[in-house]
């Protein structure tokens, strides 16, 4: 017997099954699958000690996800020197005491943040084929600096002011410093380029002369942010925002990036250059999904531990 269209009903079956399958592996295994990547990156002046960094992202944290918390929570036995937070920690709108329970630990260690569009805004439900469409088209972000329409307003201000008063620093289109034993660290941060809240003009001047090191922080690597803070001299760039594509083909990569950043930097350590200047990009695959995509293919959840080293 045969279908309405020729194909053969086992065979329908059977792809059914297989599509089942993967849906199944993807949401129920590999969406919790965390993982910590490990990275050496040779940005540092020469003569100063190396630095242990803990990058962690897009965690997107939604009522009851209790394995993701012990998760995070356990990232603190790595003891970096300091964290840097690159947002969308949100994919709730009453996530944010789970989140706080999550990075209790990492709290209690030197750290900055810039927030992503979950931060400020809910989730919606969207259709994922057109989703994968417009990415590919490069439609990305807002259309004009304008608000989300009908967007569901997270309480982003009560984990703004947890993250303060554990002394991380808000790099919100801002400049901020951490002392860490005798060492002055600068960061120039931007908001989130996917909502058109980064404001460059604000934090432009490139790296500062009486910092030990200097490095940029934002959530989405939109090539204009990586242009203006390579062009400034930043010899290290840190980005989430991608997912690492979230739903990639094994062998090949990600499809899209859900902004113009090309595919093959979806994540992990690259370059960028511009101006005969060139800094180190690292872009965290992350550690969540959107609540309603809560699948991971060829992807895994991650946090990444950066040694930074002197240069060569």
């Amino acid at each position: 017997m045969r279908a309405r269209y020729g194909v053969p009903l086992k065979a329908a079956a059977g792809i059914a099954a297989v599509g089942a399958a993967g849906v199944a592996y993807a949401a129920g295994f590999e969406a919790r699958s965390f993982r910590l990547r490990r990275v050496t990156v040779p940005v540092l002046p020469r003569g100063m000690r190396p630095l242990r960094v803990l990058q962690v992202s897009d965690i997107h944290m939604v009522g009851g996800q209790r394995k993701k918390r012990a998760w995070l929570q356990s990232l603190a036995g790595l003891r970096p020197d300091f964290v840097v937070n690159t947002g969308d920690n949100l994919s709730d709108t009453g996530g944010v005491p789970e989140v706080l329970d999550a990075l209790g630990p990492l709290m209690s260690f030197p750290g900055v943040y810039v927030f992503g569009s979950n931060d400020y805004y809910g989730p919606r439900l969207r259709n994922p084929g057109r989703y994968l469409i417009e990415k590919t088209q490069g439609r990305h972000g807002l259309n004009g600096n304008k608000p989300v329409v009908g967007a569901v307003h997270n309480p982003w201000e009560e984990m703004r002011d947890a993250f303060d008063a554990a002394g991380w620093v808000n790099l919100t289109n801002t400049r901020g410093r951490l002392k860490l034993d005798g060492l002055e660290l600068a960061f120039t941060g931007l908001d989130d380029p996917h909502i058109k809240r980064d404001r460059y003009e604000r934090v432009a001047g490139g790296p500062e002369a009486d910092a030990d090191f200097s490095m940029a922080v934002v959530h989405a690597p939109y090539l204009r942010t990586l242009e203006a803070f390579t062009a400034d001299g930043y010899p290290l760039i840190l980005a989430g925002h991608t997912h690492g594509g979230q739903l990639c083909i094994p062998f090949y990569g990600a499809l899209v990036t859900n902004c113009d950043l090309d595919t093959k930097r979806v994540k992990g350590l690259s370059t960028h250059e511009t101006g005969g200047r060139r800094a180190y990009l690292h872009v965290s695959a992350g550690c969540g999904t959107n609540r309603y995509t809560p699948v991971r293919f060829a992807c895994p959840p991650e946090a990444t531990l950066l040694t930074l080293t002197p240069r060569a």
